[in-house]
């Protein structure tokens, strides 16, 4: 007799007396026993776990929330654990291809250069400032540099299309195709993070770790595209970056989630909610404590037919369930104990203060009076997780 899933709303477990956060699920206990047994029958560390696809994968999306502090951490222990498994090669969304002689350059030094890793993260994004994601470059460069002199390098690939967001001075002019041809002019971002893998990795036949957002990341999936002023599915988004690549070598890449809060089924615009409505974090809240840093699949699991009634990736779906939107996931902490990454002093300053204005997305935020102040005290807002993500246990 197959199982079902049973979400019991009424009764909840309570593990905060705080008002403000969501309560989690009390889980149904034949399928808490289920996936109980599979975490524990299957363990694997995160690094395990994502070494461990390599096996029968080419390409690994390891798609994340951005900005948290450990999901960045988890790539800077793997990439030596890559090296060691015959994986020379990691390629990130957080630098532009055309600036890739340069990182090149940059891991290859005898003298680890931070001006120059600074620079290559700010031609990416003036705004994304974070010792964590520039210290990609320093991970690689030390692994690089403890490696006998004739052994095989490994190396990072800035994925990204170079864009040019001074353009762009209005909201409407976010909508003009014109105008963001311009601002796109190498091409837009998933469709060159796509060409680049097949070039780089799959026409080489190398493997490569790909790290992203999670909309970058989708293989199999197509992303919803929902109309929340009609509160309706509109299309599907066929086209991003692992779509592209999936269309073209199938199941020789896959989709591997780090665990994130999901958008709400009311839209965008609301309060984000648990991810598979909270099955996943209930779970992992009764877990003994060795057990709660793991990595798993979804597919072919009891985890796979965990719901998502409550997100806006359900949208587009007669029946949403996990196993349809990713293969494998990472849980390494609760939400409540997520951390953000760290701002790098002095990124933003005199010097480049006004270039890094002119290139904000957000024509709201191009006002060249803005101090470098109060260009640094945004990026820090954008990595308060005691803040954003207080709603979660």
């Amino acid at each position: 007799m197959r199982w079902k899933i049973v979400v019991i709303p009424i009764v909840i477990l309570i593990f905060s007396c705080s008002p403000n956060r969501e309560p989690l699920p009390s889980l149904d206990p034949d399928l808490k026993a289920k996936l109980t047994q599979h975490i524990v029958e299957h363990y694997r560390t995160p690094e395990e776990y994502v070494i461990g696809k390599f096996a029968d994968h080419d390409i690994v999306f390891l798609g994340e929330y951005h900005r948290i502090k450990h999901d960045v951490e988890l790539v800077h222990n793997l990439i030596p654990l890559l090296y060691k498994n015959g994986i020379y090669n990691l390629g990130i969304e957080f630098a532009d291809y055309l600036d890739q002689d340069a990182i090149d350059h940059l891991i290859a030094l005898d003298t680890y250069d931070d001006s120059l890793a600074c620079q290559i993260q700010f031609n990416q994004d003036p705004f994304w400032g974070f010792e964590e994601y520039i210290d990609i470059f320093r991970i690689a460069w030390c692994l690089n540099h403890r490696l006998p002199k004739d052994a095989r390098k490994f190396r990072v690939i800035g994925l990204n299309a170079k864009s040019d967001w001074s353009y762009v001075k209005t909201e409407e002019d976010r909508k003009n195709p014109e105008i963001m041809k311009k601002v796109w002019k190498y091409g837009y971002s998933d469709e060159v993070m796509a060409e680049v893998i097949m070039k780089e990795f799959v026409d080489k036949g190398e493997k490569a770790l790909i790290y992203s957002g999670r909309n970058h990341a989708y293989t199999e999936y197509r992303q919803p595209v929902y109309d929340e002023s009609e509160g309706k599915f509109v299309r599907f988004v066929e086209d991003r970056m692992g779509n592209r690549v999936y269309d073209q070598i199938g199941k020789r890449c896959i989709t591997i989630f780090l665990h994130q809060p999901w958008p709400s089924s009311e839209g965008y615009g609301k309060p984000y909610v648990y991810p598979a409505d909270g099955i996943i974090d209930a779970l992992m809240a009764q877990m003994e404590p060795r057990y709660r840093r793991v990595g798993f699949d979804i597919k072919g699991t009891p985890f796979e037919k965990l719901p998502g009634k409550t997100s806006l990736w359900k949208y587009g779906y007669d029946e949403f369930t996990l196993g349809m939107y990713c293969d494998g996931y990472i849980y390494q902490k609760p939400l409540s104990k997520y951390k953000g990454v760290t701002v790098v002093p002095e990124f933003i300053n005199e010097n480049n203060r006004l270039d890094a204005i002119a290139q904000s997305a957000n024509p709201q935020a191009k006002d060249t009076s803005r101090s470098v102040e109060d260009v640094m005290a945004d990026m820090a807002r954008d990595t308060d997780f005691a803040w954003r993500f207080r709603r979660f246990h």
